[in-house]
């Protein structure tokens, strides 16, 4: 008797909704864009119900492909559960692994780890995607996401990697030409670079600072102008560099800078809201020998 579904079917239809359409699911498999179509009629034809609605340039699921993808991931989690509870430590980390990051913190510390983790654990293949902002919860496009602060889904695991605070920054060239602001009201007088990215609202810095006997926190949002805007860190904080206005960044991104005195720390009494770095995985993925063993990796690199 012929069966409906085979384990390969539910590995391949994953890589396909993944993917997100037949090209690229060719691409990433390394076969033609007629053999990923092929293997997907074959399953529709044993099925007799379609599981993928084909377009020019997307492709989108039926409902019963809805199903189909949900019992798929959650079959081939519960295989390789199987294979941790029954090997233990004793397993070593394999297979593919789909990471995210943001653009610039990935290039600089996510992108470099990869490459020390994937020297220890050859057998594990990482396809590491950098994005301007973190993708939408709910998103299994990937196994690991390194973003900043915690995630809004609930269905989600996070793991804290490191704490992170942003800072004020400007070059002395900039300072010397235009003062030092004291307090954060004193930035709506300044060229301030502005960043847009994720869901925060734009050109609103927020600032709290301790004041009065009581030490009771007090907050403090500042419109701030600029004639420089983007959605790049990278871009803004050479921007910076060259003098052309003041900077809210994250810590990890301009300590350096800091230290080597081309960057100057501004409003150092006054806090910014906290950017600490998180990985973010579904819960199906809890017992994932490789996904436990690449965020164990950077928890332990960031630490040092």
């Amino acid at each position: 008797m012929t069966k409906l579904i085979s384990p390969a079917d539910l590995g391949f239809f994953i890589a396909l909704a993944n993917a997100g359409s037949l090209s690229a699911a060719a691409r990433e498999q390394g076969i033609s864009t007629a053999a990923v179509s092929r293997h997907l009629g074959l399953m529709e034809s044993r099925l007799g119900i379609p599981l993928v609605n084909r377009t020019t340039r997307r492709m989108g699921l039926t409902p019963e492909g809805e199903v189909y993808l949900d019992y798929a991931r959650k079959i081939m989690g519960d295989i390789e559960g199987l294979e941790t509870h029954l090997l233990g430590a004793t397993a070593a980390p394999q297979g593919l692994l789909r990471v995210n990051a943001t653009l610039g913190f990935g290039r600089s510390h996510i992108a470099p780890l990869i490459s020390q983790f994937t020297r220890l654990h050859p057998k594990v293949d990482v396809q590491l995607q950098l994005s301007v902002n973190p993708p939408p919860s709910g998103d299994d496009a990937f196994d690991i996401c390194f973003r900043f602060g915690n995630p809004p889904d609930s269905r989600s695991i996070a793991r804290f990697i490191a704490a992170n605070q942003r800072v004020v920054v400007a070059s002395p060239a900039y300072l010397k030409k235009f003062g030092t602001p004291k307090t954060p009201s004193e930035l709506v007088k300044h060229n301030c670079i502005g960043i847009r990215q994720g869901d925060e609202a734009y050109g609103l810095w927020r600032f709290t600072t301790a004041k009065g006997k009581a030490k009771e926190q007090q907050t403090e949002s500042v419109k701030i102008r600029g004639n420089l805007t983007t959605n790049d860190g990278g871009v803004a904080l050479n921007w910076a560099l060259d003098g052309h206005g003041v900077l809210l960044r994250a810590q990890w991104d301009v300590d350096k800078y800091v230290q080597s005195g081309k960057l100057v720390q501004l409003l150092p009494s006054y806090n910014s809201p906290d950017a600490d770095i998180y990985a973010i995985y579904a819960e199906r993925h809890r017992t994932s020998v490789r996904v436990k063993a690449l965020i164990d990796f950077v928890a332990a690199a960031f630490k040092r």
